[in-house]
């Protein structure tokens, strides 16, 4: 497995990545976690957090660069992170709890639980909530849309109005392309369907029962100063006013990741449904913020890392950084 992964890497590095990721990639690995997130700042990058738990010992949290880059306020490893697409792990999670007690029908249409949609999107009356979740609607995804502007706040009518009346992208279940839509569709789904905002279901059936209390679903749920900034190469604004999705912090999304793999978030029948539905490690990415959450099965470890700038090669950059801190842990 680590081989494999290994191989993909590499050779994405050839294909995708600039010279200087390529070359940084295979330099000598530092001697420990902590020197090589203090290197991230070295490769460009404002700040980054890191979350390392491997099963049967006490987490670790390293941290480098700045909280704050105007105030010079060192980067925390407890602070709160935008953590964008990483909350499509929390959605399935509730998808899959909300199938298994019979609130949802996997196999039920989006023109079922949304009719006022069917004639809007295309084929709404064939897409089913389990293509919503893989992936597998062919619903264009509205951060692709040339209107679409990661530097403002749309709220959900807003995005979704601007794929409505669109083509799709291929026929129901015919191919496989990520779309953001999907999830937004799903959580208009999950908010008729249970008639309250999710919001509260996932703080009641995901949240509570692991003790995740530094998980938030809106900047207007926190203390915007615990919150890390966000930077894009190139401009000189601090980016994390914008309220961009679900918020928490490093530790809060490894516990959850943990307990979405062993078991410990679900009942035997909702982990054989999220199973069949959705993966166990995400990639996120907003405007100054990105993140990644893996579990490695061979070293039985979550690795978690945030970096607060985005732009230009960084992209390349945090995962060959992710990839070198992987390749430490699995050489202790």
């Amino acid at each position: 497995m680590r081989v494999a992964a290994a191989v993909v890497t590499v050779a994405s590095i050839y294909i995708f990545a600039p010279w200087q990721a390529g070359i940084y990639y295979f330099m000598p690995l530092p001697a420990t976690v902590q020197q090589q997130v203090d290197d991230a700042v070295n490769q460009g990058l404002d700040g980054i957090i890191v979350y390392v738990h491997k099963k049967g010992q006490q987490a670790e949290f390293y941290a480098s660069g700045w909280h704050n880059r105007d105030k010079k306020i060192p980067a925390n490893p407890k602070a709160l992170f935008k953590i964008a697409s990483i909350g499509k792990l929390y959605n399935a999670a509730a998808v899959a709890k909300l199938v298994a007690n019979g609130t949802l029908v996997l196999d039920q249409t989006l023109g079922h639980y949304l009719p006022s949609l069917v004639g809007r999107i295309e084929h709404a009356d064939e897409i089913t909530l389990r293509m919503l979740v893989q992936h597998r609607s062919g619903i264009p995804n509205y951060t692709d849309h040339k209107d679409f502007d990661w530097g403002q706040a749309l709220g959900g009518d807003d995005r979704l109005n601007l794929i409505i009346g669109s083509a799709a992208d291929f026929k129901p279940n015919s191919d496989y392309e990520y779309s953001n839509t999907n999830y937004l569709l799903l959580g208009k789904i999950m908010d008729k369907a249970l008639g309250y905002d999710k919001a509260q279901y996932f703080k009641r059936e995901l949240l509570a029962p692991l003790g995740l209390m530094h998980t938030f679903f809106s900047i207007n749920d926190i203390e915007i100063d615990e919150l890390m900034s966000g930077y894009h190469v190139g401009y000189d604004e601090d980016f994390k006013q914008l309220d961009q999705g679900y918020i928490a912090t490093a530790e809060d999304v490894g516990i959850f990741l943990r307990a979405l793999i062993d078991g410990t978030l679900f009942t035997d029948e909702e982990q054989e449904i999220y199973s069949s539905i959705y993966v166990y490690e995400h990639t996120g990415w907003v405007l100054g913020n990105s993140s990644r959450a893996h579990y490695h099965k061979d070293i039985d470890t979550v690795v978690i890392q945030f970096v607060n700038t985005t732009g230009d090669d960084t992209v390349v950059m945090t995962e060959v950084i992710y990839n070198r801190i992987v390749r430490l842990l699995s050489e202790r």
